[in-house]
């Protein structure tokens, strides 16, 4: 897939996070993303998950902002977000996916699984998509292609990949609904 295919799905995962709409994302976005999978979950903000969890996204948070040059408190543009992002996660391979990315879904993982078996079961991705804003239909979609070793459940290391293969586009599973 070309530059431009990444370009798009970067340009959504920011139209994503810009959740006021005002055409840039700070703290408060990733804040917010955050918590709506903590609510979809019924997981407490206070409890060792949801901490794990609001830590991931403002880890992510943090190493955005200062790659952008725009401090803890700052607000980063689409054009900013998408060098970085060219930077970090496409040029970056795979040890700049999981210094960014890994961490956030290691948290939502562990946040996702519900039963306590280690891995994401159909329902539970489900609801995490669905915090996401995809639809039920895509989500179904994007499991069946993402459980790579057809257990029936997904692994962290299959969500990793996943997720890697999308921002890099190398794949077309939709995570980012919409």
């Amino acid at each position: 897939m070309t530059a431009s295919v990444q370009d798009s799905r970067l340009k959504r995962r920011f139209e994503l996070w810009d959740s006021n709409g005002d055409g840039t994302i700070d703290k408060s976005d990733y804040e917010t993303e955050a918590r709506r999978i903590l609510q979809s979950f019924g997981e407490q903000e206070t409890s060792a998950k949801g901490r794990a969890l609001m830590s991931a996204y403002l880890g992510m948070w943090d190493k955005l902002a200062n790659k952008a040059n725009v401090g803890p408190q700052g607000k980063v543009s689409m054009d900013q977000f998408l060098q970085v992002s060219e930077q970090e996660l496409v040029q970056g391979g795979d040890a700049g996916f999981d210094r960014n990315l890994r961490p956030t879904i290691e948290a939502i993982v562990d946040i996702c699984d519900t039963d306590g078996d280690g891995e994401v079961s159909p329902n539970e991705f489900k609801r995490w998509m669905r915090a996401a804003g995809v639809d039920e239909r895509q989500a179904d979609q994007a499991f069946r292609k993402m459980d790579t070793n057809q257990s029936g459940h997904l692994s962290v290391e299959e969500l990793v990949e996943a997720v890697k293969a999308y921002h890099q586009g190398t794949s077309d599973i939709n995570l980012l609904g919409r």
